[in-house]
Parts: C-alpha cells; structure tokens; sequence
C-alpha cells in the first residue's frame, strides 16, 4: 500500500518557498488556537455571568468554529478577514451584559433552577430569578456566546484546512501543527505564571491574526481598526471598574481577583471572602478554638488551614495560641492579598507557614500530623478545566479525601469543615462521609441555630466537627447551648456555655447566636458519597442534571446549525472515523487530565503541564508514523482498547499509596499510553484521507461530540466514562469498512 505518508510525500515537484510557508502556517495557526482558546476561556469565564462554571462552552465553541472552518477551506470567503470584528462584537457583547447584570437589579440568570437545585453553582443564589423583572436561563446566555465564539475560531480553522490542503507532507505538516500547539500552551503558561493580564494575552492573539491577513496582503485599515479597539476594550474594562470602585484587579492563573475598598475580594465577578479584622467582625471563625477552650481543653496546637485564602482563618488560629499554622491556599494572587492587605497582618506571624499548593495534594504528600485541619471556605467559584464539570475544590470532598485528612490527624485530633452550604442534602453528604471516615458521628452546627436540618431544605452558614474526641460533645450534652458574638474580641475571656440570654440588652441581642447541634433528617434518602471516580459534591445524585441535558440539546442543536451552514457545497466527504477518532479522543483526554489532577494537584501548573504532555505524546505519534512504513492499524487499535479497558476496571484509589512506581508511574503511564496509540491511529488515517481539510474537520466535529458527551461522567463516574470512548474508537474502527461495502452493494 506504500508509505503512510501518502503520494504525496513522494512528490517532489513542490515548490521548496511554498512549502516552508505552508509549514509555516500550520506552526502558526496551532498556536494561535491553542493560544487563543485558553485565553478565551479565561476572559469569558469572568466577563460573561456564570459562565465559569460552564467553560467547556468556551472549549467546545473553539473546536466547533475550527471545524467548521475546515469544512469552509475551499469556499471563496474570507473568514480570517471577519474575525476582527466578530471578535470585537463578542468581547463587547459581553462587557454589555455583564455592565447590565450589574447596574440592574430587576435582572437575573436562572442557573438550573437554584431554589430546588439538582446541582449548586455557588453566588447563584444572590439575586432570586423568582422575584426579577427579567429573567434569562443560563442556557441561553451559553448558547448565544458558543455561537459568537465558535464564530471567532472559523477563520483560524480555514486557514488550517486550506494550509493542510497545499502542504505536500501531510503527517509532517500535522507535527508542526502540534509543534505551534505546544508552543501557545508554554506561552500561555509562562505569561500566567507572571499573571499577565488579559490584555498581553489578546495583544500577542491579535498580532497573530494580524500577519496572518499581512501575509495575504489583506491587513488594511478596516481589519486593523476594529483589532485595536478589541485590545483596547479589553484593556479599559478592569480600569473603568478599579476607577469606579477605588479597587484593584489582578488575574491569577485561576480567575480575575478583585479586592474593593473594604477588603472585599470577588473572583470573576462573584463575592467570594472578605478580610475582616479580629477587632471588628468574624466570630465565626473563632468558633471551634472558643468550643475547644470552654470545652475545658488546651488550645490546639498544631494546625493545617487548607483554603486559607486571605488569612482570616490563620488569624484566629493565632489569637487562640496554635503554635504552628501550616496554611494551604491554591491561589497566588489571593494569597498575596492576603499577606499585604490583611490589617492583622497573619501571615506575617513566624509560627506561620506558607504553602501555595493543591489542598488534595498537599494532604497526599505531607508526613506531618496536626491537632485541627480545617477546610476554610474552600468554594473556588471556578471548574478545575474546561475539558470536565469538576470544580478546583472538587477532590477535597470525597471519600478518600476524607480518609486523607484522618490520616494527617493525631490521636484525638479534629476535622472541621464549614460553608454555606446552600442545600441540607449537601451538609447530609458532607457530615455522612465524616462518620465514615472517623467512625463516629459529626457534630452539625447550622448559624442561624437550627434543632433539625432536612435533606431537602436550604442550608445556611453550617460548622461541621469530626473526629471522634469527646470534648466538645460532652461540652454540649452538659449545657443547652452556646453563644457566639460577632465581635471576636466579645467573645474573649466569656463562657459561652455559660452565658445566660436572658441578660442581653436589646442593643446587645443582635450581636449574639445561639450555637447548638443539629439533627440531621434525610428525608430523601441516604446521601451519596462522592469518591475520587465521582468527585460531584454539589449533584445532587449519579445523575445528569436538567441543565446539562438542556445544555446538550441548546448546544448539539447550534453546532448542527453551524455545521449545516459550512458544510462544502456539492459532495461532502464526511469522514466516519476521523469523526469517531475526534470523540473518543476528547474522552480520553478529560480522564487523564482529572486522573493526573488528583495525583498531582488540581493547580494551574499541573493542568498545564497534562496538556503539553498529551501534546507530546501526539507528536512522539506523528514521529513514529513517519519512520513506519506500516499501515495496519489492527495491533494500535488492539493495545489502545487494553488500556482503557484495564483504566476502566481498576479503581484511581488503588494509586494513592506504595512507592514512586505505583503511586505515579503507572497511573501516568496508564492516562497518557492510550494518547501514543490515539496519536498513531490518528496519524495514519490522516494520511491517507482523500480530503484532508474535510477528515481534519470531521475529527475536530467529533471532539465537540466528545466534549458535550463528558456530561456521562457524573452520571457514569471518570473511570468508567473510557467505556463511552471504547465505544467510540470500536466505531471508529468497524463503521468505515462497514459504510463501505454498503456503498458497494448499492
């Protein structure tokens, strides 16, 4: 059958200029849409209202609009051309609606029906769709920017289609493309670390663009007008509000960080902790230091904070005598906020110590042992990645999380969590797995004080204790109730225990809470617990919620459209296993990025270090295929369907112990094999496609078949969520050969 390479690998008649342009072009366009894409992510997750939690709408848009440029190579418009003001009207349609959002009160956003939720998106709740004058459903906001987006990326994916249709050297050409991917996602990588802001990121996109057009003498006023206002726009917009405010704004790798006047810090947009001085406000962070005290124990003395955040929770633990704080907190721009603009200054204390880390990771990987860890306020507001529905918090409650924290305790030590937890049936799963891990029932503390707390209904702030020390549970069977100030310095040298209600003041009363157990009623069933394979805390059971299903619907149904509107006129060649190759592949990759996330920590670093690895691997495939003169696939597709099977049946908890070989090789060897054999089977049938911009197109359609089908996982768990991909790559394989002879027989 010859070379894998195809004919035209042999052909040597290709002019030597045209083709190092072309190469040129692929490099290009692979890091312009890596580049792009992530930025997109991250500036529409913070401009566009709940957006965040639903990035994947930002990932899948991407590919849809890459495909459909594909499949519009060889149309005479001029897509690229377009993407200057597409791209100033997204961005501007976005700053519009989140100005409205925020000027507005009479306007909010349904987020799957928050007061009886099937799944919780935290900040949702602040403005209730029941009482607004308008209301709009997430979905749509979702579907009318996976529209716009995918929009912006037509004109990249016809360039990629028609450079993949003039470069001669089909599998090289792809290499380079996967060279350009790795180098827009170490670009991206760095400027994040030095927490660029977005303008530097749409600066180096536009300025990409820009001699694209150059290079086709298409670079006039008209196209370069509208790419300096989309760069300034971008620039003005956190000005305009730090100006307004009197605040700053910084970007983390993680989301847009806002700290206000007051010390309030919003994190794309969405209150989420504020710095509050220990003469002032936040008793309730003294809470189980002044239980401990007047449960007539020593203060603790060694403590892990994990989601220490601004130091609110290390500067309690201070003022109670801790002699040593260990304080975990993921987000660097937070953190440092913390340490500068803290006014009791906590983290500047010598019996604290730093750690910009995972929490997940960090309880994994540490040999110290602690009187008291506390999950403080541990809501991110943020998925963990675009490629799944898991948030960076995610990994910190689950089963075997929870049995890392006992771990990390001494004899008698405690555990305590606390949030506002919005749902009962999320405190129920929460205290559940608790008792499971320590064997013994949690104390449920609900602020307001509340007897029982049920299943289905709404949960306030909530204080859980577990550990199986007696202290505290004697404390409350010997007295009624305990009373907490607001004012942390009130509380000082005063039992609460033994204060009696009755001689408040009715000036005083507000500022007083009456603190006791709650009885928890499930009355609708026993909670589910979440483990490392089913990390949902926030779904309400293994089941895919409402919005998701409408989600799936709103958007297949767009792509369908846009796909419809770009389909090549007269015969398309859609090409079956590439589109089958592109779903299963998108699986693939969303099982390894969450397994190596939980190995590794959920940062930023580890994220961006999976991609570039996936990419590798794909690269080392395309290598392979070029010195192969092999065309049968069989054996690749055999040992691919190995790995993920045996990925399939082994449980991820079997890797979180033993030595360095167990713990790390194997599991990664596991996640990234299948991606070299993926990378080879891709590789050749790539090569011998007839049409390669539309067998490019067709892959990258299948990816956002892929994407919308990641939706199994919650109801299916990661682990067995490579069956779907099974499936796919077993289609991929047989239909081909399959349609084929149906062709034949006709």
């Amino acid at each position: 059958m010859g070379t894998v390479t195809g004919s035209a690998e042999k052909d040597g008649s290709a002019n030597a200029i045209d083709v190092r342009a072309e190469g040129f072009k692929l490099f290009l366009v692979g890091f312009l849409v890596l580049f792009l894409e992530l930025a997109c992510i991250r500036w529409f997750a913070a401009y566009v209202i709940f957006l965040q939690f639903f990035t994947n709408v930002v990932l899948l848009a991407s590919f849809l609009g890459m495909s459909c440029g594909c499949m519009a190579a060889r149309r005479r418009e001029d897509w690229l051309a377009l993407f200057p003001i597409i791209a100033l009207g997204t961005v501007t349609a976005a700053a519009l609606m989140l100005s409205i959002y925020q000027h507005w009160s009479g306007f909010a956003v349904d987020v799957g029906n928050t007061s009886s939720a099937q799944q919780v998106f935290y900040g949702t709740e602040y403005r209730n769709p029941d009482v607004a004058k308008f209301v709009v459903p997430i979905e749509a906001i979702a579907g009318v920017f996976f529209v716009l987006i995918a929009l912006m990326f037509v004109g990249l994916g016809q360039v990629l289609g028609r450079a993949f249709d003039a470069y001669p050297y089909r599998v090289r050409g792809y290499a380079l493309n996967i060279g350009g991917s790795l180098a827009g996602i170490t670009l991206f990588s760095l400027i994040s670390f030095f927490q660029a802001p977005p303008v530097v990121w749409f600066l180096i996109g536009c300025a990409g663009v820009a001699y694209l057009l150059h290079q086709d003498g298409k670079l006039r006023p008209v196209k370069l007008v509208p790419l300096v206002a989309l760069v300034a726009v971008v620039f003005l917009l956190p000005l305009l509000s730090d100006a307004r405010s009197g605040s700053e704004t910084r970007w983390s790798p993680y989301y847009s960080v806002n700290r206000d006047s007051n010390n309030q810090i919003a994190v794309n947009t969405i209150g989420h902790q504020r710095m509050e001085p220990f003469a002032k406000s936040g008793g309730q962070y003294s809470l189980i230091h002044l239980l401990r005290q007047h449960g007539g124990a020593p203060p603790f003395g060694d403590e892990l904070i994990i989601g220490a955040g601004s130091g609110n929770d290390v500067d309690h633990a201070l003022h109670f005598g801790v002699r040593r704080v260990d304080a975990v907190e993921i987000d660097p721009v937070i953190l440092d906020m913390g340490i500068r603009h803290n006014p009791d200054h906590p983290y500047q204390d010598p019996r604290v110590v730093r750690h910009l880390d995972d929490g997940r990771h960090y309880l994994r990987v540490t040999d110290r042992k602690y009187d008291l860890v506390v999950y403080g306020l541990v809501d991110s507001l943020v998925l963990h990645s675009g490629y799944s529905d898991i948030r960076l918090e995610s990994y910190l409650f689950t089963q075997q999380a929870f049995a890392d924290v006992k771990r990390v305790l001494k004899p008698g030590g405690t555990f305590v969590t606390y949030n506002f937890f919005r749902q009962g049936w999320i405190v129920q799963r929460v205290a559940a797995m608790a008792k499971q891990a320590f064997g013994c029932d949690p104390i449920v503390l609900s602020l307001p004080y509340s007897k029982e707390l049920k299943s289905s209904e709404p949960a306030g702030f909530t204080l859980i204790i577990a550990g199986c020390n007696p202290v505290i549970r004697d404390a409350f069977r010997s007295h009624p109730a305990f009373w907490l100030n607001d004012v942390p310095t009130r509380n000082l040298g005063v039992d609460g225990f033994a204060v009696d209600p009755d001689k408040f003041s009715p000036e005083e009363r507000p500022d007083w809470h009456r603190i006791g157990p709650a009885t928890l009623v499930a009355d609708q069933g026993a909670p589910i617990a979440a483990t490392d394979d089913w990390p949902f805390p926030y779904l309400h059971g293994r089941l895919i919620p409402d919005l998701s299903i409408h989600s799936v619907i709103v958007l297949g149904g767009l792509g369908l459209l846009l796909v419809y509107f770009f389909l090549p006129k007269g015969k398309v060649e859609f090409d079956s296993r590439m589109f089958f190759l592109g779903a299963a592949f998108m699986l693939l990759e969303t099982k390894a990025v969450v397994q190596l996330a939980l190995l590794f920590g959920s940062t930023w670093l580890v994220n961006s270090l999976v991609f570039f690895a996936v990419l590798v691997f794909i690269l080392l495939a395309n290598l392979y295929v070029l010195r192969s003169r092999s065309t049968r696939l069989v054996g690749h597709y055999a040992v691919l369907i190995l790995f993920l099977l045996v990925a399939a049946l082994v449980p991820l908890d079997v890797f979180l112990g033993g030595g360095l070989f167990w713990r790390y090789l194997a599991p990664c060897t596991l996640a990234l094999g299948p991606v070299f054999f993926a990378g080879v089977i891709f590789a050749r049938t790539f090569a011998t496609a007839a049409d390669p911009d539309q067998a490019f197109g067709s892959n990258i359609a299948g990816a956002v078949v892929g994407g919308l089908a990641e939706s199994m996982s919650m109801l299916l768990g990661f682990r067995h969520l490579l069956l779907v991909a099974v499936l796919f790559y077993l289609l991929s394989a047989l239909l081909p050969p399959l349609l084929t002879r149906i062709r034949a027989a006709a």
